[in-house]
């Protein structure tokens, strides 16, 4: 493997670093206040080829691969990371679920909309009582001749808000549990549909989180995504793809955070002299520094896996998706450590790459699953 990036990827990711610091940096602190979503962005970067990464340029897609979307990515999360999480789950969970289970004229009817921005896609996946365990869902999908009926609530969707496409997973069979659900296509407006409540979180405020209401939807019988009852694989599958790009908001909060501590250390003079010349406050540093540069190794890794396409990266995703999020927690935490009282008070940039950080332990599957996975992949050997 090469480690070196190519000058086309060099050019993706430096122009993901100056949109981030034009585009996405100026009023962040007041949008992180008002938890608003910065939809006029996200349509730059549709613009920009940055919503059709991993898309083939016959859908509309940029076609640049999973190493120049990680990179970016990266630049994203320094700046916002509510953005960014809607910029994955564009490419992650919605592209590419439709690349890889999309009949055809699924593919020529929604990827160009989504690769360019003009619509903006979710994965529903979660309920109430459905979250690590998906055997759970009750939201149901029942066949009446060439639709379907659906009916139920799904809950912690991003980008649930401006989402003109949702590829939701209802149950069909409920005899045969997590072995009876299926993954169906919703455009908005389709009568039935509606957006609830909005959540108000901790961090990636930024971000639109909803619960996605379904009460008598009809929709096509068409727009089933793959084959009726197989909506697990489906999802389990898409989520392998997801988990590294939140593995890589994760790596790119902790360079931030990294970036953000060091600056701070050489400007806070204490006993006389800046802090960065402590040995406690070095050694915080030096064990940031490593732990970033790890992840971001293995981050490349397995994105270079996903763009060779014949191999399974499961267990790699998870445990890219575990390491990166654990690190990055570890991360800010030195790094708000470093600040002080400082790092503590919402002027200074920690606080938010704190909290933002949080979540990347959950979603996607909690670290405590990110486990399980990996713990199946060594046993199986």
């Amino acid at each position: 493997m090469d480690f070196e990036l190519n000058e086309e990827q060099k050019m993706v990711v430096d122009g993901a670093r100056k949109f981030a610091e034009k585009e996405l940096a100026p009023g962040m602190e007041e949008r992180d206040e008002k938890g608003e979503f910065n939809l006029a962005a996200f349509k730059k970067l549709g613009e920009l080829g940055y919503l059709g990464m991993t898309v083939p340029e016959a859908y509309g897609g940029a076609d640049l691969g999973a190493i120049a979307y990680v990179g970016a990515l990266m630049e994203f999360s320094k700046a916002d990371n509510g953005l960014t999480v809607a910029v994955s789950v564009q490419n992650s969970l919605v592209n590419d679920a439709l690349m890889m289970y999309g009949t055809e004229d699924q593919k020529k009817t929604y990827l160009p909309r989504l690769a360019s921005g003009e619509w903006v896609g979710c994965f529903s996946l979660t309920e109430a009582d459905a979250g690590s365990d998906p055997a759970g869902v009750r939201a149901t999908a029942v066949r009446d001749r060439d639709e379907f009926v659906l009916n139920g609530a799904k809950t912690f969707v991003s980008n649930g808000g401006y989402a003109d496409l949702v590829i939701g997973f209802f149950s069909t069979d409920k005899e045969k549990g997590a072995r009876g659900i299926s993954a169906i296509l919703v455009p908005k407006g389709t009568p039935g549909f509606a957006v609830g409540k909005h959540e108000n979180k901790m961090g990636i405020r930024t971000s639109s989180t909803t619960e996605l209401i379904f009460t008598d939807c009809r929709v096509p019988a068409a727009n089933l995504l793959g084959q009726e009852n197989k909506g697990l694989s489906i999802a389990l599958a898409t989520l392998d793809c997801g988990r590294i790009g939140i593995a890589a908001q994760a790596v790119g909060i902790a360079e931030a955070a990294l970036e953000e501590a060091v600056r701070y250390a050489k400007e806070r003079v204490q006993f006389g002299k800046p802090i960065c010349e402590l040995q406690a406050v070095q050694f915080m540093l030096a064990d940031m520094a490593v732990e970033v540069e790890v992840a971001k190794s293995m981050l490349y890794r397995v994105a270079w896996m996903k763009d060779k396409g014949d191999r399974k990266f499961t267990a790699e995703a998870a445990m890219i998706k575990l390491f990166s999020s654990e690190m990055s927690h570890r991360v800010c935490h030195k790094a708000l450590q470093v600040h002080g009282g400082y790092g503590y008070m919402k002027e200074y940039k920690v606080e938010r790459l704190y909290r933002d950080q949080r979540i990347t332990e959950i979603y996607e599957g909690t670290s405590e699953i990110q486990r399980l996975v990996i713990a199946r992949s060594v046993l199986t050997k």
